[in-house]
């Protein structure tokens, strides 16, 4: 039994001892410490040789008796930064206060330079490193602004400061996280003068600007009165040019209207009178119509009774014609069977026709008396009357030799004794036959 307890005792003593040399080989690494572990040959990432390796935020077991572990602070370490107569642009002094906020960097590469150079270190070196190194970058972005622009725009003074330090912080291995300009001073009073300078200026400025903002207020003003006066002036020219619109478009409409009523009237009229040529030319039609059958009808008729009895007259007077023409063709016969006295019995018969054409040149003259006077030689009155006739036989005798070449005096002579003995029948007949 004494035995049992024995081992127990010892195995325990050695789980205990174990136990404690697991926990003096397990490294545990909180996220704002960085552990490095030396003691092996390793390579890095560029195919550097290096003797270490880097943990952060993680566990890990190092070698025991070949590796050893040290320890890197990733927090922020506070820094004051000041200069005294620091020299400005202008050769102006100044003195210059302000913080800066900075830390070892976690960044790969750039760690690599603060485990070289603050490994083992306090972090009161660090800061008195940082320090240094920003105040001789703070004296020379003084040198190269005036007191104006450090003083002004201490923004844009810090972020030049900080483009100006970040490349040495890296050369370090630390970050500059935050850089601000607290205060800016001088020792001759030129900040103070500018200052008033400014002051004044702003006085001034602010004056100017209050009698132009007065200036531009009562310009404003006028020009709002006369913008109004103005713009009654266009309302009144508008109401008017739109009175004016109204008015023509009203005569317009009038106009318009009385165009309408003119053409309405003009369409009644042309209706009206197309009304009554339709009307007139139905009368007319009308008309034509009763002439036609009053008129024109009967003259037609009229015409074809006219043409009846024209065709029956001249079938008559054809006949006639015929008639006559187969008497005088008969006559011609006789005439010429009866050779030299065909002539004179032509004569003879139209002897009466000859006669009356002779009297007749006389018809016109209407004698109502006759005075016969004697004019005492024996010669004159009755007798002398008497005693003409025989020259006027003759003298009609003569005439109607003349026109017609036959001696009538001759043939009665002639034919005295035996015209009605000697006459052939033929002639007698024919005579009569003509009479």
């Amino acid at each position: 039994m004494t035995v049992i307890i024995g081992l127990a005792v010892v195995l325990a003593l050695i789980i205990m001892a174990l136990v404690a040399a697991a926990k003096s080989l397990l490294i545990i690494v909180p996220p704002n410490v960085v552990a490095i572990i030396s003691g092996k040959d390793r390579v890095d990432a560029t195919g550097k040789q290096v003797g270490y390796r880097i943990l952060q935020g993680g566990r890990t077991f190092r070698t025991p008796l070949i590796e050893k572990v040290d320890y890197m602070n990733l927090n922020t370490i506070p820094i004051d930064v000041s200069v005294q107569n620091a020299y400005s642009k202008g050769a102006i002094p100044l003195d210059v206060q302000g913080v800066a906020n900075i830390k070892v960097s976690s960044n790969e590469g750039i760690l690599d330079n603060s485990i070289e150079r603050f490994l083992g270190r306090p972090a009161e070196y660090i800061q008195q490193v940082a320090k240094e190194n920003l105040e001789a970058n703070l004296r020379g972005v003084l040198s190269t602004l005036t007191p104006e622009e450090v003083n002004e725009d201490r923004l844009k003074f810090a972020q030049t400061l900080i483009d100006e330090a970040d490349d040495d912080m890296k050369t370090l291995g630390l970050d500059l996280d935050v850089l601000k300009i607290q205060n800016v001073t001088d020792q001759v009073g030129y900040l103070e003068a500018v200052g008033r300078r400014r002051t004044a200026q702003v006085l001034t400025e602010a004056r100017e600007s209050e009698a132009r903002q007065t200036a531009d207020a009562e310009e404003a003003e006028a020009f709002a009165r006369q913008r109004g006066q103005l713009a009654r002036v266009q309302s009144d020219l508008a109401i008017a040019e739109e009175t004016n619109k109204l008015r023509v478009r009203q005569a317009e409409l009038d106009a318009e209207a009385v165009a309408s009523e003119n053409r309405s009237a003009v369409a009644g009229e042309q209706a009206k009178v197309t009304a009554e040529q339709q009307l007139e030319t139905e009368r007319i039609e009308l008309q034509k119509r009763r002439l036609e059958a009053d008129v024109v009808a009967p003259a037609r008729a009229k015409k074809e009774a006219a043409e009846l009895e024209a065709q029956g007259k001249a079938a008559r007077i054809i006949e006639d014609g015929n008639a006559q023409i187969e008497v005088f063709q008969n006559l011609s016969t006789q005439y010429n069977s009866a050779g030299d006295d065909a002539k004179d019995i032509m004569v003879l018969k139209m002897l009466p026709d000859l006669v009356d054409s002779i009297v007749n040149t006389v018809n016109g003259i209407d004698i109502d008396k006759v005075t016969v006077i004697d004019n005492g030689s024996g010669n004159g009155g009755i007798p002398g009357v008497a005693s003409q006739m025989p020259a006027a036989v003759i003298s009609i005798a003569e005439q109607i030799e003349t026109a017609t070449g036959v001696n009538i005096l001759e043939v009665l002579n002639r034919k005295a004794v035996d015209a009605s003995t000697e006459a052939t029948p033929e002639l007698s007949a024919a005579t009569d036959g003509a009479e």
